[in-house]
């Protein structure tokens, strides 16, 4: 006889194969509605209970989607191909800075333009009014150690807060390891700092976001691309190789949901990656600023659970899920903590005190965790938009990665597409896009585009993407 749970089990996965069907055979279309879970429970004539799990089966297998207040969708599957795993040249260059980037972030602070380059969360979906409340009420009750310098390490609260995050991302922060830092990016220049000299290679992805690659440039360090997988990550094989080629002094990588990819990397891959650098006594920078922002059901363990030898250095900050104009990230650097902390203390002295207090309070007491799953599925269901009106609107021959977490789509156009042409055509119809060569320091990825899907889906959005495709279409001819 079946106990009770195998026959839920049962009952639910029939559930959820009978809706699958109807999906696979058309009748269920892409964009339609379902019926809410009470509904489906009387007309499958299961438990409530039931009906939720078998929800929870399809969305796992990609077929729906949730959104908020809304209720279940059918998800767009996209019909255009990934494009494949990148191949930059071999060797260690110098990266030289192109005025696009400005270019890029003037424009997106432009409220006539449409922000499609700029990747940073939409003021819409975050907390506004929650956080101001929060940092009024800091203010009143810190008194002085307000306004006071908060000296490194940083802010103690904050501090507690991220140590007990990190259960959650399969390892344990030490709170007094931690540094908190002005943003993510200054955390990762200070990781960079501490283990590299001058004239130094680091090992990055292939794409990988431009702003790694300025500050790299800025610090005088040569710049080693190692072939990037859209899903995968970073080609273990391809970094070993390179590691024998090449003295490499670090390596800097987004094994969770690289930028501009999404890719998220296996913890097979995470592993070997960690052993190998280990083996040299390499660092590992790993940055984890969309670690939070899984499509999936579960938080994607870092690399620095892996480490035994103190040799990861994790950085990460809020600006992509809570605060982007506070300007709170933090490092935890292993074995080069000390290092780390006297350096911050000469390039900013201290973080700011009140956003680190209020970001704090906000861990704690604000309900950070139910924003980040409302934050989640809004940039899910923002991304599959995007996806499917690129797939409606591109021309032929576009491939389109399918991210597993962030907010950002990478677009492979047709060969005979120019990105940074395709830019300034765009901009001239009011759209900011982030052309390929941005995102690799010997301007590879000519006929690429990232586009941001950080911003709630609207009418004007979908009517860029579609004067977008129109434009590449007219490049190609």
């Amino acid at each position: 006889m079946e106990s009770p749970d195998e026959t839920d089990g049962l009952l639910y996965e029939q559930v959820a194969e009978k809706i699958g069907g109807l999906i696979r055979d058309g009748v269920l279309r892409p964009g339609d509605r379902l019926p809410s879970l009470r509904r489906t429970s009387l007309q499958q004539d299961v438990s409530l209970t039931t009906a939720a799990q078998a929800y929870i089966t399809l969305e796992n297998t990609g077929l729906i989607e949730a959104r908020p207040k809304s209720g279940f969708f059918v998800r767009f599957q996209s019909m255009l191909p990934e494009p494949g795993l990148s191949r930059p040249s071999a060797s260690a260059v110098l990266s030289g800075s192109s005025d696009i980037v400005s270019r890029v972030f003037t424009a997106a602070m432009n409220p006539k333009i449409i922000p499609l380059g700029a990747a940073y969360p939409g003021a819409d979906l975050l907390p506004v009014k929650k956080l101001h409340r929060t940092l009024a009420a800091i203010s009143r009750s810190a008194g002085k150690s307000a306004i006071s310098y908060d000296m490194p390490p940083g802010c103690e609260p904050l501090r507690r807060e991220i140590a007990r995050r990190s259960l959650d991302w399969g390892t344990t922060l030490p709170m007094d390891e931690i540094v908190t830092t002005c943003g993510g990016m200054e955390a990762i220049v200070l990781c960079l700092r501490a283990v590299t000299r001058p004239g130094d290679v680091v090992a990055v992805e292939s794409p990988t976001y431009f702003g790694i690659l300025q500050a790299i440039e800025s610090l005088g360090l040569k710049i080693l691309e190692i072939p990037t997988h859209p899903r995968d990550g970073m080609d273990p094989d391809a970094l070993e190789k390179a590691l024998k080629a090449h003295k490499v002094a670090a390596c800097l990588a987004m094994p969770n949901f690289n930028n501009p990819l999404g890719s998220l990397m296996p913890e097979a891959g995470k592993e070997r990656i960690v052993s190998m650098l280990a083996k040299k006594e390499i660092p590992l920078i790993e940055d984890d600023l969309n670690g939070d922002l899984y499509h999936g059901n579960e938080r994607p363990h870092v690399a620095r659970a892996l480490d035994k030898k103190g040799l990861v250095m994790l950085c990460s900050s809020f600006s992509k899920t809570l605060a982007p104009g506070y300007r709170v990230g933090w490092a935890a650097a292993g074995r080069f903590h000390e290092k780390v902390k006297k350096l911050k203390f000469t390039n900013t002295l201290a973080t700011a005190t009140l956003p680190q207090l209020a970001i704090a309070e906000f861990l704690k007491n604000g309900g950070y965790d139910h924003h980040l799953r409302s934050l989640r599925r809004m940039y899910a269901s923002q991304v599959q938009r995007m996806s499917r009106a690129v797939a409606e609107h591109f021309p032929a021959g576009t491939r389109i990665t399918r991210p597993a977490g962030g907010f950002v789509l990478w677009i492979e156009l047709p060969k005979q597409v120019d990105s940074l042409n395709l830019h300034d055509r765009a901009l001239a119809q009011n759209i900011s896009i982030a052309p390929g060569p941005m995102f690799s320091a010997k301007n590879h990825f000519r006929n690429f585009v990232r586009i941001s899907c950080g911003n709630p889906w609207s009418g004007r959005i979908e009517q860029s993407i579609a004067t977008l495709g129109s434009l590449a279409a007219k490049l190609i001819k």
